[in-house]
């Protein structure tokens, strides 16, 4: 990969993704480069699951104050 790991996007990673699959689908990879090719798919698909897991933590953190701060205005209507 020519970026550092932790500097590519997620749409950078698939797109270099569609790439390889692409150059394999075709034939355009002769046996030598294969193996070079396949080692970094995967290493962009670990990437690419890293990124799907922080996003979905950051959906969760943010879903649960969410509703932690909905509850709290609920009890504050109820006392008044």
């Amino acid at each position: 990969m020519g970026k550092a790991k932790t500097k590519m996007t997620y749409g950078e990673a698939a797109e270099r993704l569609e790439e390889i699959l692409g150059k394999i689908e075709e034939g355009e990879v002769d046996i030598d480069e294969l193996s070079g090719l396949v080692e970094e798919a995967a290493k962009l698909v670990t990437l690419c699951r890293e990124k799907i897991h922080a996003a979905e933590i950051q959906v969760k953190t943010i879903t649960e104050q969410l509703e932690r701060e909905e509850e709290e205005e609920e009890e504050e209507e109820q006392e008044e």
